[in-house]
C-alpha cells in the first residue's frame, strides 16, 4: 500500500492516539470501538512500512517515523479543517483557538481571561480542555491543542524531552500551600510547620503515569496515608472542609477556597514553588492564538492586583 493512499480518517485516528496516549482513550474521544482504532492504526503503519507507535504498558510512544507522520498528518488535517471553514464562510485566518489547562487554572484565571477576550475580540472562539500536564503536553505535540497552561515544579525542567522543544513562558510563580479544615487546631496559626504534617490523612489526585502525586506535601519522610482521591480540586477542598484530611493547593486558589477551608503556608522544609507556564509548539503564532496568549498573561497580572 502506498502511503499516498492513506485515508484522512486513518490520519485523524493516528493523531487522536498520539494525543490521548492510549488506544482506549482515543476510541472514547472519537466515539469508535477500540478494534476500529486498532485497524486504522494498522493501516497507517502498513502504508508507512514501519512501526509508528511503540506499545508500552502505560500507553503508546511515537517512534522517530511516528513523529514524522504526525507532523505531516497535522499539516494535512489542519489544511482540510481550514478549507472547511473557508467554504462555510468563516474568516480564512480561523477564529478558533484550542486551549488546554490544568485544573487549578480553571478556578479564576481561565474565566477571567476568556471574559476579557470575549469583550475585546468577540470574533475569536476558544475551545478548552482540562488535563494533567503530561496529558496536555501530548496534546500539544499531536496538534490537538494550540496553547496549554501547564504546571511546573522545581527544578523547573522543560515539559518534555522531545524535539523540537516547546516554547514556554512563565506566567506566574507562587508558593505551594496547605489546605486544612478551618476547625482543625493547626488552622489557628499563621503557618504550619512541616513537622506537624507527619501522620496526617491526605486527599490527593489519582496517580497517573508521568505525573507526580498531587495533594500530598512533597518530601515527607514517611509513606503518606492517602484516604481519599479526587481529580477535581474543588471536590478535594470540600472533602477538606468536611474535616476528612489535608491537601495541597497553589497559593492562587486561596481566595476561592470554599467555606470551612483554611489555606496556609508551610515552613521548616525546602521552599515549595510552583510555576504556571504557557506552552506551545515553536513557530509563528496565528493572530487569534496570540490574542488568547495575551489575554491569559493579562489575566494573571490582573489577578495579582486584585485585593
Amino acid at each position: 500500500m502506498d502511503f499516498r493512499e492513506v485515508s484522512l480518517t486513518a490520519l485523524r485516528v493516528f493523531r487522536a492516539v498520539a494525543d490521548e496516549g492510549t488506544f482506549t482513550a482515543a476510541a472514547a474521544a472519537l466515539g469508535y470501538t477500540q478494534s476500529a482504532v486498532s485497524r486504522q492504526i494498522a493501516s497507517v503503519e502498513r502504508a508507512a512500512g514501519t512501526t509508528l507507535l511503540e506499545r508500552r504498558r502505560d500507553g503508546v510512544r511515537l517512534t522517530a517515523a511516528g513523529h514524522l507522520v504526525l507532523r505531516r498528518a497535522t499539516d494535512v488535517l489542519d489544511g482540510i479543517d481550514l478549507t472547511a471553514r473557508e467554504l462555510s464562510g468563516l474568516p480564512a485566518d480561523g477564529g478558533t483557538v484550542r486551549l488546554g489547562w490544568i485544573p487549578s487554572a480553571g478556578a479564576a484565571l481561565l474565566p477571567r481571561a476568556l471574559t476579557a477576550l470575549r469583550a475585546s475580540h468577540p470574533g475569536i472562539t476558544v475551545t478548552t480542555r482540562e488535563g494533567s500536564t503530561p496529558e496536555l503536553v501530548r496534546a500539544l505535540r499531536s496538534g490537538g491543542l494550540d496553547l496549554a497552561l501547564l504546571s511546573s515544579a522545581p527544578p523547573f525542567r522543560p515539559p518534555d524531552a522531545e524535539s523540537p522543544a516547546l516554547v514556554t513562558r512563565t506566567l506566574a510563580e507562587r508558593g505551594l500551600c496547605l489546605a486544612l479544615p478551618a476547625s482543625h487546631p493547626l488552622a489557628r496559626r499563621d503557618y504550619v510547620d512541616v513537622a506537624d504534617l507527619r501522620g496526617r490523612h491526605w486527599i490527593a489526585a489519582p496517580a497517573s503515569a508521568g505525573d507526580r502525586v498531587m495533594g500530598v506535601w512533597p518530601g515527607l519522610d514517611e509513606r503518606p496515608e492517602i484516604v481519599h482521591t479526587a481529580r477535581d480540586w474543588l471536590a478535594k477542598l470540600h472533602l477538606v472542609a468536611a474535616g476528612l484530611g489535608f491537601t495541597t493547593v497553589s497559593a492562587s486558589l486561596a481566595p476561592v477556597a470554599p467555606e470551612g477551608v483554611r489555606v496556609l503556608p508551610v515552613r521548616g522544609g525546602p521552599q515549595e514553588q510552583r510555576r504556571l507556564v504557557l506552552a506551545r509548539l515553536p513557530g509563528p503564532l496565528p493572530e487569534a492564538t496570540e490574542r488568547v496568549a495575551e489575554a491569559l498573561r493579562a489575566a494573571v497580572v490582573e489577578g495579582d492586583t486584585l485585593p
